[in-house]
């Protein structure tokens, strides 16, 4: 048996999920959901910064536009490593498409503008 504090809403619901996949303990179906997929394959949304040339501030923060496998997270980690962004940049413009083959591209979650040069 496995216990988890569902992250879906912010009830918090406190889950078990036996070996068959049971789930007990969720208030709607979709910690039931939740409890199950965090089990079988769990996925996070990755956020970090990648390196910036010709902005106001030298990282620009991106975040995966879907959830990774968890297991993927240290690559995805290294090939943002070697990434480099150049201003200007929008909320939303795709840093890398599909990273790792998982569907997800990598976005920016900042607008930064080119610094302007006097």
């Amino acid at each position: 048996m496995r216990e988890l504090v569902c992250i879906v809403c912010p009830r918090g619901c406190h889950l078990k999920i036996d070996d068959s996949l049971n789930v007990t303990g969720n208030a709607c179906p979709r910690g039931e959901a939740y409890a199950r997929a965090e089990t079988t394959h769990p996925t996070r949304v990755v956020t970090s910064t990648v390196r910036l040339v010709g902005g106001q501030i030298p990282r620009l923060p991106v975040k995966t536009g879907a959830p990774v496998p968890k297991e993927l997270i240290g690559s995805v980690m290294a090939e943002l490593s070697r990434v480099t962004v150049t201003a200007p940049v929008k909320v939303g413009d795709v840093v890398i498409s599909d990273v790792l083959g998982t569907g997800a591209d990598v976005v920016a979650t900042r607008e930064i503008p080119e610094t302007v040069k006097i």
